[in-house]
């Protein structure tokens, strides 16, 4: 079994995404039956659609098509990962209101704003109440952020927080050194978790399993497997692999794990993170 904590879809009748026009290569729509059809060829059994940044007068009609889709029989949608402005004096209210049967977690894209949004006061009042809701809190940072991601969890100590993307390494021609002492370092806080997702996207063209190993290894070595989960980050993984590709590359990635190791990553801590069992 597989939980996929990390799918977007991409309805542009429906919904408006200003930046989808910079990236040419995912500007088309991405619907969920086709993600269906491959995700039950792969053992994907679980799954939570993440907020794909849409215009935020957009944002609750999102999380209205998330809720439609889990309606249908047989969906394998358990929730969805809302987008929301905690840097917004309508934040509280939002959250009041908000259907906590269909919104299982919170993300503000952060690399698309100035740094100092995720510093300021109203911003980390409105995080600490998420935790309040019991509602996690994904960071979708840059490497160059993780500092500023540190000191948001540190702000926050009752809120639980989800890295992705395994912080963005600059895989294709960074310094590995660089980013894995900072993730060394944001390991040592007990409400942070790891998301490995979708990392394909950052390595060079011609990467390979061994390309990604060092970088999955040291997420997992760092936050113990018990506080990592998997997402398909589809489709910005089809930049540089299919979806299939990134589930068969996963399964290489997690070998040297014991059994009940991979099952917690790849299905069992999601469940626990989002859906509380």
């Amino acid at each position: 079994m597989i939980f996929d904590t990390h799918l977007h879809l991409i309805d542009r009748a429906r919904l408006s995404y200003p930046w989808l026009a910079g990236l040419p290569p995912l500007d088309r729509d991405w619907d969920f039956d086709s993600y269906c059809q491959t995700a039950a060829r792969l053992g994907i059994t679980d799954v939570l659609h993440m907020e794909v940044d849409v215009a935020e007068a957009d944002i609750d009609a999102e999380t209205l098509k998330i809720a439609e889709l889990m309606a249908r029989p047989g969906s394998p949608l358990r929730g969805a990962i809302s987008a929301a402005r905690p840097e917004g004096a309508g934040f509280e209210s939002w959250l009041e209101r908000v259907d906590h049967s269909t919104v299982k977690g919170v993300r503000r894209v952060l690399h698309v704003v100035p740094d100092e949004v995720s510093q300021t006061q109203l911003f980390r009042q409105n995080v600490r109440r998420l935790g309040l809701a019991g509602l996690p809190f994904d960071i979708c940072m840059l490497e160059r952020q993780l500092p500023l991601a540190a000191d948001l969890v540190d702000a926050c100590t009752d809120t639980t927080f989800v890295l992705d993307h395994c912080g963005v390494p600059a895989i294709g021609g960074g310094d590995f050194a660089h980013w894995a002492a900072q993730v060394t370092d944001l390991a040592r806080r007990p409400n942070l978790n790891a998301k490995v997702s979708g990392i394909t996207a950052y390595g060079p063209a011609d990467w390979t399993a061994e390309t990604l190993r060092p970088y999955v290894r040291h997420v997992i070595e760092s936050f113990g497997p018990a506080r990592v989960v998997w997402g398909s980050d589809s489709p910005v993984c089809t930049l540089q692999s299919s979806l299939p590709e990134w589930v068969a590359v996963t399964y290489l990635l997690l070998a040297e794990l014991t059994a009940d190791e991979r099952a917690g990553i790849l299905h069992r801590n999601a469940r626990r993170l989002w859906l509380g069992r």
